[in-house]
């Protein structure tokens, strides 16, 4: 019996090639299809390979935890609650498991309960409580044995050879002013917990190879420290590795990323004369980063993680255009081929258990038309059995190709770029969307299936996603060319981003929208400020719309900027209050409202920290004094983006009429209203 039937999930979706030239559906794919929960998301291998952990739900279930044993394909759930989904998962060791919750019935706003943790045997024995959900001053009969609400789950898995494991206890001082974090050896069956001892206010810790605390970082007055421990020390014998310019300096410092099973330690790095960010080795003794790199990637800063199995480095994990795999060890890189094979119209990534005692893997299978797919590979018998599909009514053939390519800026930069076309419509001047990415100190999307881009397309709209100069991932030159440059350099290479689809012919120059959230919808609005007669419309959620804003909050809203930021980060790369106020004025979307008659999308979320809902009424207030065509939308219960499939089905929904009205089918190309000339 397959292993997704046992887990009740749909078995609709092929990996075969999609058809290049497929019929249009009668009907488009349902906003739903997009924007409801995935129906699969998390699978994990236990140590020995020899039984999966899922999440399960169904229509009217929340999502509990089940255990699929590989031998008998049989199936136990081991957890479910009434008021709460399963969350985050993980092996304590081969008969234990680990998982916390989330609700995903309500809004940020609405949350009353931290997540908690719990573990549990997997054939459903044991069941603990190790964590308080309740933040609250009075606990519950039972509760003064269970850490407090503010203990999370560590990211890495640990040794998986004993009932403890490591957890963080976060002390904060207000949101986002986080004061230090403490680990925490827990023993998961009878709650037993010690703490680790920290050397100063650290913020973040990593294991070595065997499980065991060996680093430990923190800020202050805008310089990180790395503290190391050696193997065989005590709790408290630490010392200081390295102290470097936390923000703003790219070249300074490195990023801790593993331990290797000899002890070698591996860090991200960039090295004088190289402009991309590599793996290199650290010397423990001297804090020195190694001369040489160990991996480079062409074109691109490394970003992903290493693969230890069987006493070495099996391969690296890793992102360029898309996500991929370099295989070291010639039996994995057989394995690799093997399954690529089978699979050829999709990036295949393998993950083997951490003591293999059994031929299986998991794999997870994407592409750009195809959401991702949960597999189990037998290497023995080279057969597959399906887990799980995470969107099981997308249908590869009916979605639009994507491409990664790269345009030149005015000032000869050149912007890496995602374009993804509706599926039948290549090679045909297009109504474009440039969709904006937030952060903007991060990197967009890499290659693959995207939600919100794949919608667009699914309604007959090209979509540029640019990569700014600023995002990082492209090398220390294009994210230091993006400092101080909100709504200057940065919004040049957007609006150049659209200039350039119009010149190969990809977008229809009076029909061009731009769109985007948090740092994306701040660009959105300098785009339609400083280029009213590039961008015909816009789409702005959740975003920042006066700089200085960020600084001086309002009395009546609560923001997640630490501080430290505003006083070490932001100055840094978005510009002094003080010393730069010219410029911020000269760059704040709310002061250049008056500018804006292009048709606009406003939404915002109620519990928002990250850029608090006033952002958005005193720019309603402001543009809706100059402009009629203006909607507003609001989530009372919603943070810095739609957490509930309601509301993104709702949002995406007003989406389509908007940009239908504006730039598609139920747009008039002869009357695009007057814009204001451009900012000089």
């Amino acid at each position: 019996m397959k292993i997704a039937a046992l887990l009740g999930l749909v078995l609709s979706i092929s990996l075969a090639a999609p058809v290049a030239q497929a019929t249009p559906p009668a009907a488009p794919v349902p906003l739903a299809a997009f924007f409801d929960n995935a129906d699969f998301g998390e699978a994990v291998l236990s140590p020995s390979g020899k039984f999966l952990a899922a999440k399960v739900g169904g229509a009217d279930r929340r999502e509990g935890l089940a255990v699929v044993d590989l031998s008998q394909i049989s199936i136990q759930v081991v957890a479910r609650f009434a008021d709460a989904d399963v969350d985050h998962v993980q092996w304590v060791n081969e008969d234990r498991l680990l998982f916390d919750t989330i609700d995903k019935r309500i809004g940020v706003g609405d949350r009353r309960f931290a997540p908690g943790m719990f573990a549990v045997d997997r054939d459903g024995k044991n069941f603990r409580q190790l964590v308080n959900r309740n933040p609250g001053f009075i606990q519950s009969a039972g509760a003064a044995r269970l850490l407090p609400w503010h203990t999370y789950m560590m990211g890495q898995r640990g040794a998986q050879n004993s009932e403890y494991v490591y957890v963080r206890s976060q002390k904060m001082d207000g949101p986002g002013e986080l004061r230090y974090e403490e680990l925490l050896r827990l023993n998961t069956r009878n709650g037993h917990v010690t703490s680790f001892g920290r050397p100063a206010d650290t913020r973040s810790w990593m294991l070595d190879d065997k499980g065991e605390p060996r680093l430990t970082w923190g800020h202050e007055k805008g310089v990180q420290t790395i503290y190391l421990r050696e193997p065989d020390g005590e709790k408290s014998s630490w010392r200081k590795l390295a102290s470097f310019n936390a923000y703003g300096v790219a070249k300074q410092g490195f990023d801790p990323l593993a331990f290797g099973p000899d002890g070698t330690l591996y860090v991200v790095s960039y090295h004088p004369g190289n402009d991309k960010k590599a793996v290199h080795t650290l010397d423990l003794a001297t804090g020195q980063v190694s001369v040489k790199p160990l991996i480079e990637l062409d074109g691109f800063d490394f970003s992903g993680h290493l693969i230890f199995g069987r006493g070495k480095l099996l391969g690296i994990r890793y992102v360029r255009e898309a996500r991929d795999t370099l295989w070291l060890d010639p039996d994995m890189k057989q394995m690799q081929a093997e399954i690529d094979a089978k699979l050829p119209n999709t990036v295949n990534l393998l993950t083997v258990p951490s003591r293999p005692e059994t031929p299986n893997v998991l794999v997870r299978a994407y592409s750009d038309r195809q959401p991702a797919v949960t597999l189990i590979y037998n290497s023995e018998s080279k057969t597959f059995n399906k887990v799980g599909d995470s969107r099981p009514q997308i249908r590869a053939a009916e979605m639009g190709g994507q491409r990664f390519l790269r345009y030149k800026a005015r000032d000869g930069l050149e912007i890496p770029a995602l374009l993804t076309l509706p599926n039948d419509k290549e090679g045909q001047k297009l109504p474009l969307v440039v969709l904006v990415h937030g952060g903007p100190w991060v990197r967009g999307n890499s290659w693959g299936w995207d939600a919100n881009a794949q919608f667009l397309a699914s309604r007959g709209y090209a979509v540029l996603e640019p990569e700014f100069r600023g995002s990082t991932g492209f090398g220390a030159r294009h994210l230091q060319a993006g400092f101080k440059q909100w709504g200057l350099k940065m919004q040049d290479d957007i609006a150049d981003g659209a200039k350039w689809a119009i010149a190969e012919g990809v977008a229809d120059a009076q029909r061009i929208c731009i769109a985007g959230a948090s740092y994306g919808g701040y660009a959105t609005l300098m785009g339609l400020a400083r280029n009213p007669e590039l961008f015909k419309c816009g789409i702005n959620w959740v975003g920042v719309t006066d700089i200085q804003l960020m600084y001086s909050g309002h009395w009546s809203a609560i923001s997640d900027l630490s501080e430290q930021w505003k006083e070490y980060g932001m100055p840094q790369l978005i510009g002094d209050p003080e010393k730069d106020a010219e410029q911020l004025k000269a760059t704040s979307p709310l002061l250049l409202a008056a500018r804006i008659r292009q048709p606009l999308l406003l939404a915002y979320g109620g519990a928002d920290q990250r850029v608090p809902i006033y952002h958005g009424t005193k720019f309603r207030d402001a543009v809706k004094a100059h402009n009629k065509d203006v909607e507003w939308v609001e989530y009372a219960e919603e943070g810095h983006g739609w957490a509930l499939p309601k509301n993104r089905i709702d949002f995406w929904g007003r989406v389509e009429k908007f940009l239908d009205r504006n730039i598609g089918t139920g747009a008039s190309r002869s009357d695009q209203g007057q814009s204001a000339p451009p900012v000089k």
